[in-house]
């Protein structure tokens, strides 16, 4: 079966709400993402040529890596540190990257950088937990204890010196200036490596990722980039954030078409990654 998905507003940024349609079995089974850095990627797929195609599924991220892992999908939005994991092939030229700050991926301290001991991390990406640990490492010299924890700032905060907000419930969060330091992780690497971060790649199976099937990936996000204003519109009222931070944050932060650089800063992250986790396995070939 297909999933027909329209976004409605859940605890974690945002909850897919999915109508089930009788399909051909042979469809390929993609698993997707409902924080709003997705949504152009998949606009095609929902309402433009590539509707159809595929058989659609909404989760976290992590939860997308091990839909990969477990068979239960063929193809998934996975987090870029997942290649140390899993033996994947990557479908180029789209994903989800920033060149500057990505403002859905925030370190919120109670002290510098440097003082951190303990970290509470949403968990539901792996790659921005390690990428966490990666700065925390490389730039300030922090080696903290990191507990998983649900993306409750305040209550993060009362546990640990820090903690790590992600995706939609880090768009809430009001980073004026005040007694808390808040690290920007997208920034933070760039002014490190001057090289771009890749959060998320589309990845897949040994033969679930043809020509064929990595042009309508492609061809859906360019399909999301021209119509734009529509998904503002849409996500705007769906997720109950202002038209313009949705816009900014789709426009400027997030980088959704890939290209050299973007791996180049992909390869160099999971190298220092793989530092941090000596038992990983080598990344796929991208």
């Amino acid at each position: 079966m297909a999933y027909r998905a329209r976004y409605q507003p859940g605890t974690r940024g945002t909850a897919l709400h999915c109508e089930l349609n009788q399909t051909t079995p042979d469809k390929l089974r993609v698993c997707a993402v409902s924080f709003l850095n997705t949504t152009p990627l998949v606009w095609g797929m929902l309402h433009g040529p590539q509707r159809g195609l595929f058989e659609l599924d909404f989760r976290i991220p992590a939860e997308c890596a091990d839909q990969l892992a477990s068979g239960a999908a063929d193809i998934g939005i996975v987090p870029s540190f997942e290649l140390t994991r899993q033996d994947l092939e990557v479908i180029r030229g789209t994903g989800i990257a920033c060149h500057g700050p990505v403002r859905s991926i925030l370190l919120v301290s109670s002290r510098p950088a440097a003082g951190i001991r303990t970290l509470a991390a949403d968990s539901s990406s792996r790659t921005s937990v390690a990428l966490a640990r990666v700065i925390l490492d490389r730039r300030y010299g922090a080696e903290p204890e990191v507990q998983s924890h649900p993306p409750d700032l305040e209550a993060m905060l009362r546990v640990a010196d820090a903690a790590l907000i992600i995706g939609d419930p880090a768009l809430r969060i009001d980073v004026a200036p005040g007694a808390r330091h808040f690290y920007d992780l997208g920034a933070e690497w760039v002014e490190m490596t001057g090289l771009p971060m890749v959060f998320a790649v589309w990845a897949g199976r040994k033969g679930a990722v043809t020509p064929e099937v990595s042009q309508a990936f492609r061809e859906s996000c360019r399909y999301g980039r021209e119509h734009m204003e529509e998904i503002v519109a849409s996500e705007a009222r769906a997720r109950e954030f202002p038209a313009g931070l949705v816009r900014e944050y789709l426009t400027r932060h997030i980088v959704h078409e890939l290209g050299e650089r973007d791996y180049e800063g992909m390869e160099l992250f999971l190298r220092y990654a793989r530092q941090l986790e000596p038992s990983a396995r080598r990344p796929a070939a991208v």
